[in-house]
Parts: structure tokens; C-alpha cells; sequence
């Protein structure tokens, strides 16, 4: 099958996971095309059956802003047609949903019917795209494709809340290439980031506000009161020079490194004991999962997604949002103990592999069957 996928080409979750599973796509035998205004940092090599197409999106002084949807719906009508692509696979309804549709449409004027899946991924639901400037056009656009997917049961139940929908939505969860975190490198380098009496605390997003990025420092000020511990920060965004500031105002700035954007997740996750996802919602937390294959424990929130992920009590904890003395107890009910440690170690690697990317490929594979009956 040729299958063109269109995503946000970040670090961010969505991305991620629609360019890990076009990799696995492409590994089954599909012929795969991305097509964004980036190659996806996911991406590193491109072959025989992986290929990336660039949107350039012309600047003109007319426009204020510059119309993306406009020119991705045209390079998708452009590819479809150029490669004889058979399906479209969007993942987050703005713009990529709109677009879609769009050439949807542009492509039925000559003939040519192609279906296309949407994936929802969080925020393009509940942040976005209940703004009522863009509600409208975001339930049309879900309306009109041929399947729709939800990366967990509570974002499939925020959809159907905030929006008008009038089919089925399907729950695909997010997924985990095990093979990539069997850790068969012999060291790990954890000298290089903390001591041996030291413990090595994890968090990973995006650090905006969702996030609760001074929850993660204020939870971490608690856990270092008790025991010898490092904070490990890894990622960009608005909220990382507050977190600088607070850490200085905490007086813990030696004890936490800000490490910035990272493709060696992988090797960070393998020298850490914990990791914190104190976030305001998570449509699913991928962060905890790659945490937890890698065999480490999550302290969490219990919102959104995250309990269909970290299961509390076994692969960590959750607590309420912001309840941040309850998520340092937990951290420290889990860090203080060796044996603990490793009891929870052993059990976040056993929940993680319910998500192996070899068990969700053939789910989607079977939508896009769906998709084209439904089309």
C-alpha cells in the first residue's frame, strides 16, 4: 500500500508517533510518504520505501500569515497524483484534517478517490481546536474523514464532549518500538551526570504551561531534601528559563541540568531512576512510556490518558493535579528503597511492552482496510 502521512515534524508527541509508525509501515512492506514543511527529527534515513516530500509555503506580502493549509492540500493533490498514493494518514486535525479534505475533494473532481484516516492527538482536541474560532472547521473536518482515531479512551471521550461527532471514533493507542530500548550499550555514562550515591530524576516535554514544569523542580526540591539526587530537564519551550529561575531561587541550580532538546532519549532514560509527569492533561504521555520500557518508574498526574499508561502502584504512581507533596512522597516511597526501586523498575518495563509497536501496526493496518470501505 502507498500511504502518505502528514504530521507536525517536532519533538513533539504526535510527530513522534507518526513518524515512527510510518518507519514500521515501511519496515511491513508500505510505501510510505511524508509530506510536511520539515523532515521529521524522527526521520533519519530515508530508503527504498520511505520518502519525504517538502511543503513550501511561498511568501507573499498579501498574506499576514502564510496560508499552510493552501499549500498542503495542494502538494497533496500534487503527490497523490505524481506516486498513486492510496490512502492519507493525518495525524492532528488542525490544519492537517482541513487540508486533507481538501484535496480530498480537489482530487474527486478528476476522477480519483483516495480515504483518509485522522488521528487526534491531544491538544489539536482539547486546546486548540475547541477555540470557537476554529471549532467549526475542526468537527468539520473529523466528520469528513473516512476513520478517525484517538490515542486514548479519555481524549476519544473529550472529542465526542466538545464536539459534534457523528461517526465512530476508533482508539488506537500510542505505541513503543521495544527493539530501540533493549539498552545493549555496556555504559550508560550516568558518571558523567550524577555520583554513585546519587539518585537521577527525569523529566522530558515540550515545557509548556500543560506541562507543570515548576511542579517537576518543586517536586525534585522535596525529593533532594531526603536523598542525594539529580534532576535531569530535557527539552525546549517557554516555561524552561522560569524552571532556571526557580531552581536558582530554590537553591538547587548544581543539582539540576537543563540539557536542552535530545535525539539520544534512549541513552538519558537508561541512567535515570524516575521519571515525573506532574502535567495539567496528557492525552496519552508517550514521555512515561518511553520512561517506563526503558524500566523506569513514573510519578504522574492522574489525569487524561496517563492512567491507561502508568499504572498506579505498579509502574509508579499518580496523584491529583498539582498535588505535589503527595507525587514527592511517592517519588520518595519509590527512591528510598533499592529493592523498591527495583520491584517498580522491573514492573514500568512490564506494562510498557502491552504497547509494542509490532501489536498497534497491524491495528492500524486493519483501518486503513476500513477506510477504504468507507470511502
Amino acid at each position: 500500500m502507498k500511504i502518505a502521512i502528514v504530521c507536525y515534524p517536532t519533538f513533539g508527541g504526535s510527530g513522534v508517533v507518526a513518524t515512527e509508525l510510518g518507519i514500521a509501515l515501511a519496515n511491513r512492506g508500505h510505501e510510505i510518504h511524508f509530506i510536511t514543511y520539515k523532515q521529521p527529527v524522527r526521520l533519519a534515513l530515508l530508503s527504498e520505501n520511505i520518502h519525504f516530500h517538502e511543503v513550501n509555503v511561498p511568501e507573499y506580502p498579501l498574506f499576514h500569515y502564510q496560508p499552510y493549509e493552501l499549500a498542503l492540500s495542494s502538494k497533496l493533490v500534487d503527490m497523490v497524483k505524481l506516486h498513486h498514493i492510496d490512502l492519507l494518514h493525518v495525524h492532528y486535525a488542525i490544519p492537517h484534517a482541513y487540508a486533507g479534505y481538501m484535496a480530498k475533494k480537489m482530487l474527486a473532481e478528476e476522477g480519483i478517490t483516495i480515504p483518509m484516516v485522522t488521528t487526534l492527538h491531544g491538544t489539536d482536541i482539547t486546546l486548540v481546536g475547541s477555540h470557537p474560532f476554529y471549532k467549526p472547521a475542526v468537527t468539520f473536518s473529523i466528520n469528513k474523514s473516512d476513520v478517525v482515531t484517538s490515542v486514548s479512551e479519555s481524549l476519544k471521550q473529550d472529542t465526542l464532549r466538545l464536539f459534534d461527532i457523528k461517526g465512530e471514533i476508533d482508539v488506537v493507542p500510542n505505541f513503543i518500538d521495544v527493539s530501540k530500548y533493549d539498552h545493549t550499550f555496556t555504559d550508560c555514562q550516568r558518571s558523567m551526570m550524577a555520583t554513585e550515591d546519587e539518585k537521577i530524576v527525569t523529566h522530558i516535554s515540550n515545557f509548556r504551561k500543560v506541562k507543570r514544569i515548576d511542579d517537576v523542580v518543586k517536586i525534585f526540591y522535596e525529593i533532594q531534601k531526603e536523598i542525594p539526587a539529580k534532576l535531569m530537564m530535557v527539552g525546549e519551550g517557554p516555561e524552561r528559563e522560569p524552571a532556571e529561575q526557580l531552581c536558582e531561587e530554590l537553591g538547587i541550580s548544581n543539582k539540576v541540568i537543563f540539557l536542552g532538546n535530545s535525539n539520544e532519549i534512549d541513552k538519558i532514560l537508561c541512567f535515570s531512576d524516575l521519571f515525573l509527569l506532574p502535567s495539567e492533561t496528557e492525552s496519552f504521555g508517550l514521555a512515561a512510556l518511553e520512561a517506563m520500557i526503558s524500566g523506569v518508574p513514573v510519578i504522574s498526574s492522574n489525569t487524561g490518558g496517563i492512567p491507561e499508561v502508568n499504572v498506579d502502584g505498579v509502574s509508579g504512581y499518580l496523584s491529583n493535579v498539582g498535588d505535589i507533596k503527595d507525587m514527592s512522597r511517592n517519588a520518595l516511597k519509590i527512591l528510598q528503597d533499592d529493592q523498591e526501586l527495583e520491584k517498580f523498575k522491573a514492573a514500568a518495563k512490564e506494562q510498557a511492552l502491552q504497547f509494542d509497536i509490532n501489536k498497534i501496526v497491524p491495528v492500524y493496518e486493519f483501518i486503513y482496510q476500513k477506510a477504504f470501505e468507507m470511502a
